[in-house]
């Protein structure tokens, strides 16, 4: 029998394998296929601090080995998910995180605040991939100031666990990690999607409303584990890997690169069983290799 437990930062997974924001919906919506506690830990889908429509339809597009998708953060706001959703998730006996976004300084911290208030939540994810509407719609997460601030504003308001989530797109994901590290973060989870565009060649027109989305599924994996790679190596605090994960091979390949826990995203809509599919096939790797504990695969890669 291998250990699968991981600490991550005080979070105590039982398992490495967890779920992307946006991909499993609130956990329930997938109780038929998979075993919730048997997770590591879930993250819910994107919350706000207001209720969002979301951009219009068509707004997920299937690519080569992926997909597009511009939902916009569709959700019933920060007040429904505590009133609603929460007393349907609390006693599972394991970490139910929320995905947190917002527009402005100040949605972030009065969200996170809300949520840190829910008894049953360990841990928030930080989505600082949404755009600062206060400074021109540049994401907070492209420059190390901007994240720094956002970060920092909402470790002042919330006391638990803090993971945040990094953009992809920018010139040096290492810089931006530094610096939430150094705003408070607890733990950094990346890749989220990159930003990508399809056009219909038999209409002439783009296969998104908002013309432009996010990228995500396999194809975006090698480019993934680099940056994960990169970030482990110079920070202290964990890091969550995730961008592609379909198989337990891809997801060792992150524990490798120096994940100390991954995230299955796209491939749920795939396989609703993906995570189970994942978590099995760790184990099973293990046991074939003689791993006695998940803490030797985290960051083993030989040179």
């Amino acid at each position: 029998m291998v250990n699968l437990n991981v600490d991550f930062n005080g979070l105590k997974l039982k398992n490495p394998v967890m779920t992307a924001s946006g991909t499993f919906g609130f956990g329930l919506e997938y109780a038929d296929f998979v075993d919730l506690e048997r997770l590591g830990g879930f993250v819910v889908k994107g919350t706000t601090l207001h209720h969002r429509e979301g951009n219009p339809y068509p707004r997920m597009a299937e690519t080569a080995s992926g997909m597009l998708n511009a939902v916009g953060l569709q959700n019933k706001g920060v007040d429904y998910f505590c009133k609603e959703t929460y007393p349907q998730l609390k006693d599972l006996k394991t970490n139910v995180i929320v995905n947190v976004s917002g527009s402005c300084v100040e949605d972030y911290v009065e969200t996170a605040h809300r949520v840190g208030e829910l008894l049953n939540i360990p841990a928030i994810e930080l989505n600082i991939s949404c755009p600062n509407v206060k400074e021109g719609g540049m994401a907070f997460g492209t420059d190390p100031k901007s994240a720094g601030e956002v970060v920092a504003a909402v470790r002042k308001a919330y006391g638990k666990h803090l993971m945040v989530k990094l953009s992809p797109n920018v010139t040096n994901i290492v810089s931006i990690a530094k610096a939430v590290e150094d705003a408070g973060a607890d733990s950094v989870s990346l890749v989220n999607t990159f930003l990508g565009m399809a056009i219909d060649v038999r209409t002439r027109r783009p296969k998104l409303s908002t013309i432009t989305g996010g990228m995500s599924g396999p194809a975006i994996k090698p480019i993934a584990v680099r940056m994960v790679w990169q970030v482990a190596q110079n920070v202290k605090i964990p890091v969550c890997g995730l961008g592609g994960i379909v198989t337990a091979d891809d997801a060792i390949e992150f524990l490798l690169a120096g994940a100390s826990c991954i995230q299955v995203g796209t491939a749920n809509f795939l396989y609703p069983d993906a995570t189970m599919r994942v978590l099995d096939g760790i184990e099973l790797y293990c046991e074939k290799y003689g791993v006695k504990d998940i803490s030797e695969l985290i960051g083993g890669m030989k040179q």
